[in-house]
C-alpha cells in the first residue's frame, strides 16, 4: 500500500457509510485538512456534523460504489457489510481500499474469521460449521449445553446469534436463523469472567499502536459501559494486547480494529470477534487519549504517523446512550444533563428511536474508574431517548 506524501495536496477520504462512526471518523479529518466524502445505502442520510459531499448508491452494485471511489483518494468504511463484489472492483480499478477487501471478506464471513484465528494458533472458543440441526446437537453432545448457534454474515450487536440451553429448542433456533440460506456455526458457551477489548492501529506504513485494555459490560449483547483502563493485572494486560495485535496481524488487517476478548474463570484469555474498523470500545479514546482512535484511523490509512495512544487521565468511562423505544430521537433531559459537570455527552443525530439503538455514549474521566463511572452513569440516566 501507498502513503499519502506529505508534499502534495491534501487527500480526501471517502467513507462507506454515513452513521456515527462515519460521523466521528469525519471530525477528526477536518482538523487535518483532510476533505471527507460519504457513501450511504440509497434511502439513508448521513448524520448531521458530516460536510463533505454525500452521495446515495445501492452497495450491492459495484458500479455505483466505483463511482463513488472516483471523487476520493482513498475509501475506508464504517461498518463490515458492504458488498465484497463491490470493494473487489474498488481495488481492481486502482483505487486504495483501507483495509482491504480481502481483510474484510475474513471478518465479514464470522466462519472465516475463526478459521483465521485458527490458523494463527490463536486462541479461541471451540466452534464448528455446521450444515444440520442434527450438526449442532452433536457438537452439545461433544462440548454440554447450552451452545451458541451464530450466523456466518451480518450479525452485530446479539442480531443473528441464538443461545441454545437444550436439544428441544434448536430447531426453533435454525428455523430463526437460516434465512437466505444463511450459512451458520455453533459456538461452545464461554464461561468468562469478564469481557475486554483492545482497540489495534495498525498503518500501512508498517507503524502499529494498542490502545489500553478495557473492560467492556455487555446487556443483551449490546455494550452498555466501558472502563478504562481495565483492572486486569499487567501480565494478563500486555498478553491481551500482544493477542489482539496477533489477531489484526491474522488477517492483515490496517487502520484501527476493534478485538473482542473473554478472561475465563482460570485465567485465559479467548478472542472472541474482530471488527474491521473503529469500534464502540473505543468511543472513550476521543476525550481520554492523546489521539483518538478515530484520528489515528485516519493517520494509519494514510500512512501517516500514528499519535500516541497513551490516556491522559488515570480512567475513564464510557456510558452509550440506547434508545428506550420507538419514536422521535430528540433526547429527553438534555438540559439537565448539559447542568452537570464532569462529563463529555455526544448525541449522534439520528432521525429515529428504537429500542436498543446506538443513540450517543457518555465519556466521564477522572482519577479512578469509581469516580468517572459515577459522573457518566448519572448523566447518561439522565437521557432519554424515545420514550416518555
Amino acid at each position: 500500500m501507498n502513503k499519502v506524501n506529505f508534499q502534495q495536496n491534501l487527500p480526501t477520504i471517502g467513507i462507506l457509510g454515513g452513521g456515527q462512526l462515519a460521523k466521528m471518523i469525519a471530525l477528526s479529518a477536518y482538523p487535518l485538512g483532510i476533505s471527507v466524502k460519504v457513501c450511504v445505502k440509497k434511502g439513508a442520510d448521513a448524520l448531521p456534523g458530516i460536510t463533505g459531499d454525500v452521495l446515495e448508491a445501492d452497495w450491492n452494485d459495484p458500479n455505483e460504489v466505483l463511482n463513488f471511489s472516483q471523487h476520493v483518494d482513498i475509501v475506508t468504511l464504517e461498518n463490515e457489510f458492504v458488498n465484497q463484489e463491490s470493494l473487489e472492483l474498488l481495488e481492481k480499478s486502482g483505487k486504495q481500499l483501507v483495509p482491504s477487501s480481502r481483510s474484510i471478506r475474513l471478518i465479514q464471513d464470522k466462519w472465516l474469521q475463526k478459521e483465521s484465528l485458527l490458523k494463527a494458533s490463536l486462541p479461541i472458543v471451540s466452534c464448528q460449521a455446521v450444515e444440520s440441526a442434527r450438526d449442532v446437537v452433536d457438537f452439545a453432545n461433544r462440548f454440554g449445553w447450552p451452545v451458541v448457534l451464530k450466523r456466518r454474515h451480518e450479525g452485530y450487536d446479539g442480531k443473528g446469534n441464538a443461545t441454545i440451553h437444550n436439544e428441544c429448542q434448536v430447531d426453533s433456533a435454525w428455523e430463526k436463523l437460516q434465512v437466505n440460506q444463511s450459512g451458520l456455526f455453533v459456538e461452545a458457551f464461554c464461561p468468562f469472567e469478564r469481557e475486554i477489548a483492545v482497540m489495534v492501529c495498525r498503518s500501512i506504513s508498517g507503524e502499529v499502536a494498542t490502545y489500553p485494555v478495557v473492560d467492556t459490560v455487555q446487556k443483551d449483547h449490546i455494550c452498555h459501559i466501558v472502563r478504562a483502563p481495565s483492572s486486569l493485572n499487567p501480565d494478563l494486560s500486555a498478553q491481551a494486547k500482544s493477542l489482539a495485535l496477533s489477531a489484526i496481524e491474522s488477517i492483515d488487517g490496517h487502520g484501527v480494529m476493534g478485538v473482542e476478548m473473554f478472561v475465563t474463570t482460570k485465567g485465559d484469555i479467548l478472542i472472541n470477534e474482530l471488527a474491521p474498523r473503529v469500534h464502540n470500545s473505543g468511543h472513550y479514546t476521543i476525550e481520554a487519549c492523546f489521539c483518538s482512535q478515530f484520528e489515528n484511523h485516519v493517520r494509519a490509512i494514510l500512512g501517516w504517523p500514528l499519535g500516541s495512544t497513551n490516556m491522559k487521565w488515570p480512567a475513564a468511562v464510557m456510558v452509550n446512550l440506547l434508545g428506550q423505544g420507538d419514536g422521535p430521537a430528540r433526547p429527553m433531559g438534555l438540559e439537565t444533563a448539559l447542568a452537570m459537570h464532569g462529563a463529555n455527552i455526544h448525541i449522534y443525530g439520528k432521525n429515529r428511536s428504537a429500542r436498543g439503538r446506538k443513540m450517543g455514549h457518555v465519556t466521564a474521566t477522572g482519577n479512578t474508574i469509581v469516580e468517572a463511572e459515577a459522573i457518566a452513569i448519572t448523566v447518561a440516566e439522565s437521557l432519554r431517548f424515545g420514550a416518555t
